[in-house]
């Protein structure tokens, strides 16, 4: 199985089927993808204008995507760096179980559903980069009331999330489901209450 760094070097080669090159570039989603992959590749295709049916896009086009893709990457990576550090220390200390803090980042080994958007269509505009750098600082600091990627506080519960955890709190804003440690227990039970509000009104 090809990895990403391979992958990308089939998107790039100028040689190559274009769409062999797009099939590429979807492939890459499966080692890294944000915001899970149908959404990573919506938000690819609309920042770069690329058809997200078309079997021959432009070839400079999918470069595009691919160095945001890379970009966001070396975020992660570099981030996965220090958490595996952090895990060592911990456990040099005698801290053996990772703490409930970590549970999203066990969710989200690999790359995969960072920042994921539950529904395909509705993601950040953001550069891919840029988002997970803001979500990655929201962890490193005190929990706010706020989504950390967009600054909304229109926060709700779903309870029928695709995904695991199969339910938690979704920004209305930018769409991603927000990180439970990155959010207060007040904004937690707000959003709580908000479902409870809408599944009220709708009966």
């Amino acid at each position: 199985m090809a990895g990403f760094r391979s992958l990308a070097r089939q998107v790039r080669d100028p040689r190559g089927d274009l769409a062999l090159r797009r099939y590429s570039l979807r492939k890459c989603l499966e080692r890294f993808a944000p915001y899970g992959h149908r959404a990573t590749w919506d938000h690819l295709c609309a920042r770069h204008g690329i058809g997200p049916e078309d079997r021959a896009p432009d070839p400079a086009r999918l470069i595009r995507a691919l160095e945001e893709l890379e970009e966001a990457r070396a975020v992660w990576l570099a981030y996965e760096s220090g958490f595996a550090e952090r895990r060592r220390r911990e456990k040099h200390d005698g801290l053996r179980r990772p703490g409930s803090f970590d549970d999203w980042h066990r969710r989200t080994w690999g790359g995969n559903g960072i920042a994921l958007c539950d529904n395909p269509g509705t993601h950040p505009t953001a550069p891919l980069a840029e988002v997970l750098g803001r979500l990655i600082a929201a962890l490193g600091t005190e929990p706010g009331a706020a989504c950390p990627v967009c600054s909304d506080t229109g926060i709700v519960w779903r309870q029928d999330l695709d995904r695991e955890p199969s339910s938690g709190p979704v920004c209305t804003g930018c769409g991603i489901v927000v990180p439970r440690p990155v959010l207060t227990a007040g904004a937690l039970a707000k959003a709580r209450r908000t479902r409870t509000r809408d599944l009220a009104s709708a009966a």
